[in-house]
């Protein structure tokens, strides 16, 4: 993708976050979509592109009155919504459409209109991960995440120290579900859910949403909002199956996301200002700061550790305080991509100074999928 050809002219998250019991699934992505319409001054006769997981993207133009001539279901977890954005660009590009809709709703607490989670016994995992027990996602992800404490020394304390740093940011950000300090120790005591995992080393569950707005960068400029323009874009998969990884150490689908994003936006790792990496649990910072490239195998904790991630440290990390205490309604993607835009726009709550460069990563499943955005707040 040719860079900085199509910008973010519109992002909002749901009007209300975390406990939402008078909501519906569909509701929240109307709501979401309504207020970033709003966000950039645009009617539902305006979008002709919608994509969405969860949901169908036939539902979702059906509710909110659109007539599309790009569509786009493609769901793959929780990092669904950044391979929305990279397909989005292509197709504004191609010239399949001109403006494009991203929305995300779930009713991850209150689980108002929610479609079941099932996992067929004749799936993959149903055949040969259930029946020894690994039914759901902190039972999966300690699989590689024991490995990987093991080959490079990584304690229960810095899997907490992750989790201690994130609310330290969560504490600057009024929509936060979660602001009030916590100590390593008060991680090590918090319940155990499965080694080596602690309540406050796992994403929260949360109701919530939210919707990107992208058009042409030539567009963009007549939105009444600052545009956020797309540097460089990657995504991969690599199994549905988390005992099926090449490596238990590593993910592949980070490495090639991630360098598939930095190759395309032609920038160095020293020129990034601010980074999202999912954290639906507490060792995928450690893992996206190594697969990205931010670090050396191994060296991830020590670089956190050393708070170069922390408030005032010199690559701000999920600002928002992420899925670990922001909100994570079980596809977090949509939240960290919301946070990159309002850090390029310059509106964070926990606002970056001076930042110009973005990068948002994020993993579908347990590493089965990945995705990066690369945004930039200079115009072309």
């Amino acid at each position: 993708m040719k860079q900085k050809t199509v910008a973010v002219v519109g992002a909002a998250e749901t009007t209300k976050m975390g406990k939402i019991p008078d909501v519906s699934v569909i509701g929240l992505h109307a709501d979401a979509a309504l207020n970033a319409m709003a966000d950039a001054g645009l009617k539902p006769t305006d979008i002709d592109g919608v994509a969405c997981a969860g949901i169908s993207p036939v539902e979702l133009a059906q509710y909110l009155g659109i007539t599309p001539t790009y569509a786009d279901g493609t769901s793959v977890g929780g990092c669904s919504f950044m391979l929305h954005v990279r397909h989005a660009a292509a197709a504004i590009n191609e010239g399949l459409c001109t403006t494009v809709l991203i929305t995300h709703g779930e009713s991850g607490r209150s689980r108002v209109g929610v479609g079941g989670f099932g996992r067929a016994a004749s799936s993959l995992m149903g055949q040969f991960e259930m029946p020894y027990g690994v039914t759901s996602p902190p039972t999966m992800f300690t699989i590689p995440v024991l490995r990987y404490m093991k080959t490079y020394g990584v304690t229960e304390q810095d899997l907490a120290n992750v989790a201690v740093i994130q609310r330290e940011w969560a504490a600057k950000n009024p929509r936060a579900s979660y602001r009030d300090p916590i100590t390593v120790d008060d991680v090590l005591n918090s319940d155990m859910i499965a080694w080596p995992f602690r309540k406050l080393m796992c994403c929260l569950v949360t109701d919530g949403g939210g919707a990107l707005i992208l058009t042409s960068a030539e567009r963009a400029k007549d939105f009444p909002q600052k545009p956020v323009y797309v540097l460089g874009t990657g995504e991969s998969v690599e199994t549905p199956m988390v005992s099926q990884m090449e490596d238990f150490t590593t993910s592949k689908a980070f490495r090639v996301s991630g360098k598939k994003a930095f190759d395309e936006a032609g920038v160095k790792h020293a020129d990034v200002d601010h980074l999202m990496i999912y954290d639906a649990f507490a060792h995928l910072p450690l893992y996206g700061l190594e697969d990205l490239g931010f670090c050396k195998p191994g060296e991830a904790k020590d670089f956190i550790n050393e708070r170069n991630t922390a408030i005032g440290g010199k690559l701000p990390l999920n600002t928002n305080g992420g899925g670990l205490s922001y909100m994570h309604s079980g596809m977090y993607g949509m939240y960290a991509l919301q946070e990159s835009v309002r850090q390029m726009r310059g509106i964070a709550p926990a606002q970056v100074d001076g930042a110009r460069i973005s990068v948002c990563h994020g993993v579908g499943g347990m590493f089965a999928a990945s995705g990066t955005i690369i945004f930039s707040n200079e115009a072309p």
